[in-house]
């Protein structure tokens, strides 16, 4: 009998498996743009711990073991910056990330019934991480901007209303 994967809110106690996770999904990240120094890969978990307080995270189970996860976070101007989707490498393809992505667009598409203050979903990624900007355009996002990094990354950003 094989487990199922759930998905709920992320709360302080999942930051450490979270970080773990996050380090093991952007490996592949560092080595397709050649920068071991990507701020993914030296967040600290204090950090990660304040992104969790000031925003909302979903982490995804297998049992008990945290496969994938999601931040977020609701600025002034009713933006709804997505960050960090993560799937764990043997993971992939199985459609975690659009659930992912579903369940924190649903989440602070309710928030918003309440204080009508969410506008836009945004979220960025690496000009060359194909799979990432399949991912976001098959769910809607479309790319608003461009910002070059460096000779080896441009940040593409993409956005769709809430």
């Amino acid at each position: 009998m094989g487990l199922s994967v759930t998905i709920s809110a992320a709360d302080a106690q999942d930051a450490e498996h979270i970080l773990k996770l996050q380090y093991l999904c952007y490996q592949s990240e560092a080595e397709l743009y050649g920068d071991w120094s990507i701020e993914p890969l030296t967040q600290s978990l204090d950090a990660l711990r304040a992104e969790l307080a000031e925003g909302h995270g979903l982490v995804a189970r297998l049992g008990d073991e945290v496969v994938a996860s999601v931040r977020a976070r609701l600025d002034k101007d009713g933006t709804v910056r997505i960050a960090k989707l993560i799937v764990h490498p043997r993971m992939r393809r199985h459609g975690l990330g659009s659930r992912l992505l579903d369940g924190i667009e649903r989440h602070f598409a309710a928030a918003a019934e309440a204080t009508t203050s969410a506008k836009r979903f945004r979220l960025f990624t690496g000009h060359r991480s194909e799979g990432n900007l399949r991912l976001y355009r098959s769910r809607g996002y479309e790319q608003v901007a461009t910002r070059e990094l460096g000779p080896k990354l441009t940040l593409v950003t993409l956005e769709k209303a809430a």
